[in-house]
């Protein structure tokens, strides 16, 4: 499953018409409903923004992870399935690598990982598939649940998965890394096969860092 680089293009368009009395050095993505309201009789509108989901999963310590526990960070998140053949082996190595940039601003961020093959993808093996790839796990979360609630999660993060027996490995999905802000705001979507991907999210996340919550970062 694949969303389109137009429907993109349209979400990414949609999202820069936002409230332009509020800076921002990224777009927030998705849509939006305008809410009306009477504040000392004057009529008001108030934006409401798409948000990701609440959850509560297992990761691979076998500790539930809330994410009201880490909703004071940015998070940089994925979805992808251990024994994927295809997209996954690239994109978590990507992930791995913007892992590793971030590594001086990590008490700011949260990692994601949500697998949607949760049968397969036990907190045991999540934990022998971070040992086998050498990934560092401080700020990094490998995440598994419920099948049909991730797989509808992942459309929030803008993200398809679906069960798919024509499909290399049995599921179809995307292999979009998606940026949120402490709010519940998606602020980027970056295409997690290409490296030079993972070098603008590094930039981008500085910025946000440096500009929307005054945190000083190196570049």
């Amino acid at each position: 499953m694949k969303i389109s680089i137009s429907l993109l293009l349209i979400l990414f368009l949609f999202s820069c018409q936002e409230d332009k009395t509020i800076e921002r050095v990224l777009p927030i993505i998705g849509e939006r409903d305008v809410e009306y309201s009477t504040v000392d009789g004057k009529e008001v509108a108030d934006t409401i923004y798409h948000t990701v989901p609440s959850f509560n999963y297992l990761n691979q310590d076998s500790t539930w992870l809330k994410s009201s526990s880490i909703e004071d960070k940015i998070w940089i998140v994925n979805f992808f399935f251990t024994s994927c053949p295809t997209i996954c082996p690239p994109m978590m190595t990507n992930m791995g690598y913007a892992h590793s940039k971030t590594e001086d601003i990590s008490e700011h961020l949260a990692f994601i990982s949500f697998s949607i093959d949760p049968t397969i993808d036990t907190p045991s093996h999540l934990k022998e598939y971070i040992k086998q790839r050498g990934f560092s796990t401080e700020n990094w979360n490998f995440l598994s649940g419920d099948e049909k609630e991730t797989h509808l999660i992942a459309k929030a993060f803008f993200n398809g998965a679906e069960r798919n027996e024509e499909a290399e490995g049995g599921f179809g999905h995307t292999d979009y890394i998606v940026l949120v802000d402490t709010h519940g705001y998606v602020r980027g979507i970056y295409k997690g096969t290409e490296q030079e991907q993972m070098d603008i999210l590094n930039q981008d996340v500085r910025k946000l860092l440096k500009v929307e919550y005054g945190i000083n970062v190196g570049e």
